[in-house]
């Protein structure tokens, strides 16, 4: 979507993901896009990753779409809930959230305002319907995302005196790449679950509410549902 608006733009992933592919394909429709190798638990490659940015245009928006999922129960089967696991999600999902608006801020402060309201840019960071409906053996990925819903409102303030405005959306279930590796009937099962409409939800409506929060200078501090009325069952 902010590429086909010819704005430059970054993917900062790590270098196992398709942000290389990806880039390649929208630079020769005509785009500048580039990829950047970054773990966001990393804030030296972080900086790097801002400092790319920085190359094509005043970075004015930052869009934080890493996170994992890796299930875990309190207690199971196996035992008592595997803290280094609970630890690694609650890690790149927070923290890594938390450091990527970091290390972009710290450019994106020196950027000129624009427009009648002295704005510098947008942080659009990404929880999940679970930081409210967290389910069975989600403990630590709704900590995570309820941890960067609860970070919204005063990372809004601290950044308002820049011009900074700080957004946060939390889909209910969409057609990733984290519901790639599930079966077709599990899928099915949990589109049917979603009132309206009865599907998962596509990246591209993701999207859009990206474009409105940018748009509308209004909008900040405060965290977005996108979820189709969704309300997430125990399991």
């Amino acid at each position: 979507m902010l590429a086909g608006k010819g704005v430059g733009v970054v993917l900062a992933d790590l270098s196992s993901s398709p942000a290389s592919d990806l880039a390649a394909e929208l630079t020769d429709a005509g785009h500048q896009v580039v990829a950047h190798d970054t773990d966001v638990r990393e804030a030296a490659q972080l900086e790097r990753a801002a400092g790319r940015a920085a190359e094509l245009g005043a970075l004015r928006v930052v869009v934080c779409c890493a996170g994992i999922a890796t299930p875990g129960r309190l207690l199971g089967r196996r035992g008592p809930l595997d803290l280094q696991t609970a630890h690694q999600v609650v890690e790149v999902n927070l923290l890594g959230t938390m450091n990527t608006v970091a290390e972009a801020t710290k450019v994106m402060a020196d950027v000129d305002p624009y427009g009648s309201d002295d704005q510098r840019g947008v942080i659009v960071m990404t929880a999940s319907a679970a930081a409210q409906d967290g389910q069975i053996g989600q403990v630590a990925y709704a900590a995570s995302k309820a941890g960067v819903a609860g970070m919204t409102l005063p990372a809004a303030r601290d950044l308002a005196g820049r011009g900074i405005r700080v957004m946060t959306i939390a889909p209910g279930t969409f057609d990733t790449s984290m519901m790639a590796g599930l079966g077709e009937q599990v899928r099915e099962s949990l589109a049917a679950q979603i009132p309206n409409p009865a599907r998962l939800g596509h990246p591209d409506e993701y999207a859009q509410l990206v474009e409105h929060i940018i748009a509308n200078p209004m909008l900040n501090g405060e965290t977005i549902r996108l979820d189709g009325a969704l309300r997430m069952p125990p399991r």
